[in-house]
């Protein structure tokens, strides 16, 4: 046994000395920071967003927000175990569908607008039909099989999804059949948060875990990260791809937050304020970063995601902001909150 625990050791003290060299050798390369090399861009103008909708119907706290891809309407689901569609434009509720969980933690589209799934507590997550003529639809398809809450959802087309769970991996599911196809198992706590790229092409993506880190996963390479990133000091409670796919953004619960560069494996820009991060969401150009916040919870902070400044803050909810989203067509920001409301901002 003594052997055996030396051996670890070993391995670890080895481990931590490639990181230390393999951070010296990225070091090394830096030719400057993006802040330095976009010092004569244009500074970008506050956006001037106004709440021009407040959508009612839940009556408890919304954890999750998600747009559907082709249409004006937006999911969401909370602690009162009611998935509700809701045009965000009329302000109309389209469905409203009775979950089996009473706290749910995650919801999301499919990019044909046909399905919507959550997840919550009871480490499943609940495929619905928006089609189906059932007055109340039952779940087309439950996929069980985490051992821990399901923090996030993300369809990469009706046969496929993603899902990341406290049981510190990220599945991706088989919905017709139910079935895993591929389990990652690399994170070393909760995986909190996972986004996939804009486009048709949903070949990789990106997770974020209590564990400080972020890591990019290539589907067709199996279950091993491609990129890991350990710049975090804190649980990463945000994560969003960058509308290029080859960058992505991170928001902590220490109020730090970073742009990452996935071809040379190193973060580019860094985003700071005096309390936490509790979600983040990217324009479509992606030169506004939008932010929701622990210590000052009640409003939606926009960046200039470039040169990392703070531009301005949407004053409005009255309780703590839990997730936000923009648009397909990226005119429209929406976000949720812990005061059974969400808000479209246009």
């Amino acid at each position: 046994m003594a052997e055996i625990l030396a051996k670890i050791r070993e391995a670890e003290t080895e481990a931590a000395n490639l990181k230390a060299q393999i951070k010296q050798a990225k070091e090394a390369k830096k030719c400057g920071t993006l802040k330095d090399k976009v010092g004569e861009v244009n500074a970008q103008p506050a956006p001037k967003l106004k709440c021009s909708r407040t959508l009612k119907g839940h009556i408890g706290k919304i954890y999750s927000m998600h747009w559907a891809e082709s249409s004006p309407l937006v999911v969401s689901a909370g602690q009162d175990g009611v998935l509700i569609v809701w045009d965000a434009v009329t302000t109309n509720k389209t469905h409203a569908l009775a979950l089996r969980c009473a706290w749910v933690m995650t919801c999301a589209f499919a990019p044909s607008g046909s399905y919507v799934a959550s997840g919550g507590l009871d480490n499943t997550v609940s495929i619905y039909n928006l089609t189906s003529e059932e007055k109340a639809p039952r779940p087309l398809r439950e996929l069980q099989g985490h051992d821990g809450h399901v923090s996030c959802c993300r369809f990469l087309n009706n046969k496929q999804l993603l899902s990341s769970s406290g049981d510190k991996t990220c599945r991706l599911w088989d919905i017709e059949r139910g079935t895993v196809v591929t389990e990652f198992t690399e994170h070393n706590g909760d995986v909190l948060c996972l986004s996939l790229p804009a486009g048709e092409e949903k070949d990789t993506f990106v997770s974020g875990s209590t564990d400080s880190t972020a890591k990019v996963f290539d589907i067709r390479a199996g279950n091993m990260a491609q990129v890991s990133f350990d710049d975090h000091k804190s649980d990463i409670n945000g994560i969003q791809f960058f509308p290029t796919g080859k960058q992505f953004v991170t928001v902590a619960e220490d109020g730090v937050g970073y742009l990452f560069d996935i071809r040379s494996a190193q973060p580019v820009q860094i985003y700071q304020i005096d309390n936490g991060f509790t979600s983040v969401a990217l324009s479509k150009s992606g030169r506004y970063m939008f932010a929701g916040h622990t210590e000052n919870p009640t409003v939606v902070s926009a960046w200039d995601t470039l040169k990392g400044n703070k531009l301005t803050e949407f004053k409005g909810h009255k309780a703590r902001v839990s997730s936000v989203g923009v648009d397909a067509d990226g005119w429209s920001l929406c976000s949720a909150s812990w005061d059974f409301t969400l808000k479209v901002w246009v």
